[in-house]
């Protein structure tokens, strides 16, 4: 049975391109580029061409790249290194409801590090409104912190009027990029950002493959210890078969972004349309406009999303039901219920990412195969048998 993959959000397949150049520093240029020998001197231009590449990527000067393991670690980075730094200014950081959990879980580590966090609102749309920013900011704010995008359910934030608030009023700003980058235009110069997060296989590069770009100038607190690695802010070998594969990845994504965006944006309106036509009860979650291309977030009513999961898979389709980092812990989504909707749709949620190797031909196997298997379910639900007639 051949399987088909629509679950890009949780991570993309390696570019060849970017396999074939990650080998050599696998075996022979084994170098570590802190070394002032040759060996090192191979690895450390190795890492000074990604930097230049993964900066081209996002309209960044290449010292302003400081490479990391993951989203996760850059997000971390940001969100408590320049609330350290700045300590002495105040202690109150804004972000929003439904970011990456990377940060809503270093929320909890802030508060208990004495700072005050605001979650400003989202609409049902799952957008946030910058005058709701405006209105959060005090003299006692140090870090603004709001994605560009969220992948659950797609919906592309106004950061770059977010960021002329911060701009204006001297508040450094943090966007978590990690489900843009390489996806759609991210320019940190428009956009008025002072830090971005990015990851590698969110657009075909290697795990273990990120970065975060600190606008020259701005103040932040390291959270490792040790040698001077990324000119003294992230301590620790740096990984440099990750780091040069991450670099092509962000080349090729730059080149074929378009052609990408144009290829998932046909096919998930397809889908979407398909579905619709073919299910009753079935929601659209996120902006009808401003969205990822790619993302295509569907509630089932009356039904589990995790069992539709369960039974696509064995039909040999991958999807996912919410968060890639919640799909097992069988909880309903904090965005869904920070955009008010209700306990039990956010239940059947069911969310399609595309990418770009997947067909109309997949596509249209889906349309064979998910309708009956939500009629299965339904079928089975008592909640569904007193909607129905």
């Amino acid at each position: 049975m051949a399987k088909i993959y629509m679950d890009h959000v949780a991570g993309m397949p390696l570019l060849s391109a970017a396999l074939e150049a990650m080998l050599p520093y696998m075996h022979e240029n084994f170098g570590n580029p802190s070394s002032i020998h040759s060996f090192g001197e191979e690895a450390e231009n190795a890492i000074m061409a990604a930097r230049a590449k993964v900066a081209a990527l996002i309209g960044a000067h290449p010292d302003e790249i400081y490479f990391t393991s993951c989203g996760t670690e850059s997000n971390n980075f940001a969100f408590k290194g320049v609330p350290f730094a700045h300590r002495s200014k105040g202690n109150h950081i804004i972000t929003t409801p439904i970011e990456h959990f990377s940060i809503m879980h270093a929320i909890k580590t802030m508060e208990k590090s004495g700072f005050d966090v605001t979650q400003v609102p989202v609409d049902q749309y799952g957008m946030v409104d910058p005058e709701e920013v405006t209105r959060a900011i005090t003299d006692k704010t140090v870090l603004v912190s709001v994605q560009t995008a969220n992948p659950e359910i797609g919906t592309i934030q106004p950061i770059t009027d977010i960021g002329k608030i911060c701009r204006e009023r001297r508040i450094p700003f943090h966007t978590d990029a990690v489900d843009a980058a390489g996806s759609i235009p991210i320019n940190v110069e428009e956009m008025n950002v002072d830090l971005l997060s990015l990851a590698a296989n969110m657009f075909y590069g290697p795990k273990g493959g990120a970065a975060l770009y600190i606008r020259k100038g701005t103040r932040i607190q390291p959270l490792l210890d040790g040698g001077i690695q990324e000119r003294g802010k992230r301590a620790g070998t740096e990984n440099v078969p990750a780091i040069v594969g991450m670099g092509v990845a962000a080349e090729v994504a730059q080149q074929e972004m378009t052609a990408r965006a144009n290829h998932v944006r046909e096919l998930s309106s397809m889908l979407t349309q398909g579905l619709q036509d073919r299910v009753e009860y079935l929601l659209d979650f996120g902006h009808p406009e401003q969205r990822l291309p790619g993302n295509v977030s569907l509630g089932a009513q009356f039904i589990e999303g995790e069992s539709v999961l369960l039974f696509m898979d064995m039909e040999g389709i991958a999807i996912a039901s919410g968060s890639a980092c919640i799909s097992r812990s069988l909880k309903v989504s904090h965005v869904m219920l920070a955009m008010g909707i209700d306990h039990a749709d956010a239940q059947g949620s069911l969310l399609f990412s595309l990418g770009k190797d997947n067909t109309v031909a997949e596509v249209e196997k889906v349309f064979q195969v998910l309708p009956p298997i939500i009629q299965r379910l339904r079928d089975m639900s008592p909640l569904y048998k007193r909607k129905s007639p």
